[in-house]
């Protein structure tokens, strides 16, 4: 375990966070972070992922803007540093190039699944549509999907919502689903972060649910 670099195809030279299993890996999965950085919690999820048996890479999206980012969840003003450094300072075409090039090196591994979380989770879904190489994606509350309709995954895909999530209203869920009709989506009884055992928002049923059948998807396709 511990950062490694990554070099993307314009040059750009980004970390990004290794876990690998104690044997020979049946495949590798992308992590992909939330607002927060590549932090603790994220590098917790992919050691998670290697103890199950696959290689794990978690790329520091931010290192675009700032390096070395890892912001709590707690302190308002480490959100909204979070919000500004995903959605406004950090270019979508810039973190989609360093996540091909994470997939790619990830690939040496074996078939390439990935799973992301709220910021990631909308990366997830674009991963799934716009990427070479992803076999399976499982999509964690992904805030901004609505606005992604009219993207097509071109692997098999999960997404996974909580209806208490007051950043993702349910009429955004259900126009997903109506756009998708064939694409599993998940609704639990939870908030957004319900995944994240170190928020408020935690639910660690709907957690445990919801990694079964990501692992599933996983071990199916890759």
């Amino acid at each position: 375990m511990g950062m490694r670099q990554i070099t993307a195809a314009d040059g750009f030279t980004f970390s990004a966070w290794e876990a690998l299993p104690a044997g020979r890996p049946k495949g590798a999965v992308v992590v992909i972070q939330e607002i927060f950085g590549v932090n603790a919690h994220i590098r917790s999820v992919a050691e998670g992922y290697a103890r199950e048996g696959y290689a794990a890479l978690a790329p520091a999206l931010f290192d675009r803007v700032e390096r070395n980012v890892e912001l709590g969840y707690t302190d308002q003003d480490e959100f909204q540093k979070g919000i500004r450094l995903a959605f406004q300072d950090l270019r979508l075409e810039d973190a989609l190039r360093d996540l091909q090039a994470t997939v790619t090196a990830a690939s040496a591994y074996g078939k390439v699944g990935v799973v992301g979380y709220c910021f990631g989770g909308l990366l997830t879904w674009l991963s799934a549509c716009a990427l070479e190489g992803v076999a399976a994606a499982s999509s964690y509350y992904g805030g901004g999907i609505a606005r992604q309709l009219d993207r097509k995954p071109c692997c098999p895909i999960i997404l996974h919502f909580g209806e208490r999530d007051m950043h993702i209203p349910m009429s955004e869920v259900e126009a997903l689903q109506k756009a998708h009709p064939g694409i599993p989506v998940h609704v639990y009884a939870a908030d957004h972060g319900f995944n994240c055992d170190t928020r408020a928002s935690y639910d660690a049923a709907s957690a445990t649910l919801a990694r079964q059948r990501t692992l599933e998807l996983f071990a199916q396709y890759l």
